[in-house]
């Protein structure tokens, strides 16, 4: 069964990874003509943690985590408003949690691929119905017929849109952009923390990574610009204009920008989809549930997605038909909660008002209290699902 997968993120290879090893056939396809490299740091745990252990991954990712042991938060003055203990959420998971670069992840797991068929360059353009298959019609005017294709191509996935009517799925909005960058030699450089300044409708963040690099996430509310960037220098003056009130390190970080070779910019926003899969198409990742930036959980339940399409096409003796159907009866409920949960973040990262900062500030101080951080941090991380387990 050879099956088609658009997009090398998270995702893609993790599926590609669970379908070789159930015996079927996977080719990826990526735009890009490399992985990509930089993003943000996320957290890990829960059901993704215990699939990259079965993966034979988890000493590979544990050697790019990050140790970071405080969150510092400072309000737009500069004032240090609060400092919350990270490894309360370490404790709560039994030691099970990293904090790592997405792009560190999708190469750990793309490499446990091994010899695989990737094209790199080379995307699917179009999607055509065939007897007992589907025909990819790719970027690079060549055609090939597959049994499945998936997309994991992220939030704007081709493949979505080519085989999902319009009216089936919801990008909902949230108002907020987020903005990552990475910095050379900045200082003052803070080891094992992650930093914060929160001021009404946005929010800067910073993080130090390897090679003596820093990572700065901004985000905020898309009141504050007209239009999006979309070159460079655009991305750099909308930086500076939004941002330039706020006080702590803001007026450092915004003289640095010009050594910045790259800036990510995107909407934040999630993809909420009436059925995952659509005759012999599926959707995993991004590409079917966007939690949104802000829910901090986007790569964990790519891996979860991704595992569990995998296992239910083995379990199913590729039965494309019981395989989609019942991934989705598994995962579906459980993804939309958490999106449903990750609003709430919102205040957080992107306080539409002073009454929301406000409420923000007393939900870091609330973790302070021993009693309140342990209810807090384990609500955080319940996770009302079970996974089947597939063996082969």
């Amino acid at each position: 069964m050879r099956i088609a997968i658009n997009g090398v993120g998270i995702a893609g290879p993790t599926l590609a990874w669970w379908l070789k090893r159930f015996g079927y056939e996977p080719v990826l396809f990526e735009k890009a003509s490399e992985l990509r490299k930089g993003g943000y740091i996320v957290d890990f745990w829960g059901s993704g943690y215990d699939i990259v252990e079965k993966m034979g991954i988890l000493p590979d990712l544990e050697s790019k985590s990050y140790n970071i042991k405080t969150l510092k938060c400072f309000n737009g003055k500069g004032k240090n408003s609060s400092n919350v203990d990270m490894e309360a959420m370490s404790k709560e998971t039994f030691g099970r949690f990293l904090s790592l670069k997405r792009s560190d992840i999708s190469e750990i797991i793309f490499n446990a691929c091994g010899n695989m068929d990737v094209r790199f360059g080379c995307y699917i353009s179009s999607i055509e119905k065939a007897k007992d298959g589907v025909v990819a019609h790719l970027s690079n005017g060549e055609k090939e017929k597959f049994d499945l294709i998936i997309g994991a191509d992220g939030l704007h996935s081709q493949i979505r849109t080519l085989a999902f009517k319009n009216s089936s799925y919801e990008e909902f909005d949230l108002d907020t952009y987020v903005v990552a960058l990475t910095l050379p030699d900045y200082e003052p450089r803070e080891e094992n923390a992650y930093v914060v300044s929160i001021d009404s409708k946005k929010q800067v963040a910073k993080a130090a990574i390897e090679d003596n690099k820093t990572l700065f996430l901004f985000t905020f509310r898309s009141e504050l610009v007209e239009k999006i960037p979309t070159s460079l220098e655009e991305r750099k003056e909308v930086l500076r204009s939004v941002f330039k009130d706020m006080e702590w390190e803001v007026p450092n970080i915004l003289e640095r920008l010009d050594d910045a070779e790259d800036i990510y910019f995107d909407k934040v926003c999630q993809i909420r989809m009436e059925s995952w899969s659509s005759d012999r198409v599926a959707l995993i990742g991004d590409a079917a549930a966007c939690p949104s930036l802000l829910a901090g959980q986007g790569s964990m339940f790519a891996i979860m997605e991704a595992y569990v399409l995998a296992g239910e096409l083995y379990k199913a003796k590729g039965d494309y038909k019981v395989a989609f159907e019942n991934y989705e009866q598994i995962l579906k409920k459980f993804i939309e909660n958490k999106q449903k949960a990750a609003l709430t973040n919102l205040a957080f990262f992107a306080p539409r008002n002073n009454f929301h900062k406000y409420l923000a500030s007393i939900f870091l101080k609330m973790t302070k209290v021993p009693i309140l951080s342990k209810f807090i941090i384990g609500s955080m991380f319940k996770e009302d699902i079970k996974l089947p387990s597939y063996d082969n």
